[in-house]
């Protein structure tokens, strides 16, 4: 199964698309075609929506088994039908998927967040919540992808930002790029426990690195 693709004709597909182990978002007009390879490799229903009329819904969305994070002002009701609660990030650092980074047990975010955003993010995903950066980059949501399973992440992540990810997250942490050497690992894959979707420009030795780290070698 070929495990690349775009989303708009773009490979930065991070940016377009976000996923949990529930469900997929993709931006409207995304083609069906798309839609059911997103499905067929993440193992979830995929819903096209817009946030705050936006298509960038990976960038302004994060979400876990718990919750799903939109900026202030995104109306609920446009997301009704993913039945699962939907929270408003209190802060003006809003493209949510951009300074969060989050699994089903913990969650790294943005270290300028202020205490009612991280809060509102730990009453939204209900795991425990904490700031800090990957290799300097403050945007943790894009520098990184977490799924249950592993992290994987910026390849300029220094040795005490690593520790305290595996520290936090109780996982393996790798190093890797997407999109042909794009550090920012984050904006060309999506992943849950069960798969992983990259940007059609990631090399097969990428995606190799993307298996091993987030533990898809049978």
């Amino acid at each position: 199964m070929i495990k690349t693709l775009n989303i708009h004709d773009s490979p930065i597909i991070g940016a377009f698309a976000t996923c949990t182990e529930e469900f997929a978002l993709v931006p409207q007009g995304t083609k069906g075609k798309i839609c059911r390879s997103i499905e067929d490799m993440l193992k979830v229903p995929v819903f096209p929506k817009l946030i705050n009329g936006s298509t960038v819904v990976g960038s302004m969305s994060r979400g876990n088994s718990n919750g799903l994070l939109v900026p202030r002002g995104t109306t609920p009701e446009d997301l009704k039908d993913l039945d699962i609660p939907i929270h408003n990030l209190p802060s003006k650092l809003n493209a949510v998927g951009n300074v969060v980074l989050a699994n089903d047990s913990a969650a790294l975010v943005h270290p300028e967040l202020s205490d009612n955003a991280i809060k509102a993010i730990r009453d939204a995903l209900k795991v425990d919540v904490y700031r800090g950066t990957i290799g300097g980059i403050k945007t943790v949501g894009m520098a990184a992808i977490a799924t249950n399973k592993g992290l994987l992440v910026h390849p300029l992540v220094s040795d005490a930002e690593m520790e305290y990810l595996e520290k936090i997250f109780d996982l393996p942490v790798s190093i890797g790029t997407s999109n042909f050497g794009t550090q920012m690992v984050g904006s060309g894959i999506i992943a849950n426990s069960k798969g992983y979707v990259a940007g059609s420009n990631t090399t097969g030795h990428e995606l190799a690195r993307v298996e091993d780290a987030l533990d898809f070698i049978k």
